[in-house]
């Protein structure tokens, strides 16, 4: 996106000041910044956001090529990319009294000394049926919760054996994940 070079001190000094608009005059404002009518159901504080940030962008300029990647794929997607856990990675996991350790590698995923494609693999060789692997291991949201957003689980662990992170003080991480250093 172009750059304008303007005082970022005058920018500041704009921005307070269409945070004092009134709402047809925000309007008016988007028209003339965006060159079309605003949504209608915009409020009044996302009109003054939005021209905000447009004005910071003209002026310092806009995200690199990569981030409108990154960002495009979201919205294509309806949400963030799978997640990508680094190689040297260890889960752990309880399973019907017995601890499961699954080292993540480059090409894949290492379990009793076999390396797997997938985390699902690995759950079909511990329970004998199909399983999501990042379920199995909690790395995916369980009915339509967060995998991160459920504090309703016991510190020491949920009702399927899926353990804390150590040195984690957030109750609501069902899983035991060390990261390499």
């Amino acid at each position: 996106m172009r750059q304008h070079q303007l005082d970022p001190a005058a920018i500041e000094a704009e921005i307070a000041r269409i945070r004092s608009l009134a709402l047809d005059a925000l309007r008016r404002r988007w028209r003339v910044v965006f060159g079309r009518t605003p949504p209608a159901g915009l409020s009044k504080h996302m009109l003054g956001r939005m021209i905000a940030c447009r004005l910071q962008e003209q002026a310092f300029g806009g995200l690199d090529r990569e981030s409108l990647t990154f960002l495009d794929g979201l919205a294509r997607h309806r949400g963030s990319p799978r997640r990508r856990l680094k190689p040297g990675t260890v889960l752990l996991r309880d399973y019907q009294g017995q601890r499961h350790t699954v080292t993540v590698a480059p090409d894949g995923f290492d379990w009793q000394g076999t390396t797997y494609a997938s985390l699902s693999a690995i759950a079909r060789a511990i329970t004998g049926t199909a399983w999501s692997g990042p379920r199995f291991f909690a790395l995916a949201p369980r009915n339509g919760t967060s995998a991160r957003g459920n504090n309703k689980r016991s510190v020491r662990g949920d009702r399927n054996g899926s353990q804390l992170a150590r040195g984690s003080n957030k109750a609501s991480l069902p899983l035991e994940t060390v990261s390499p250093a």
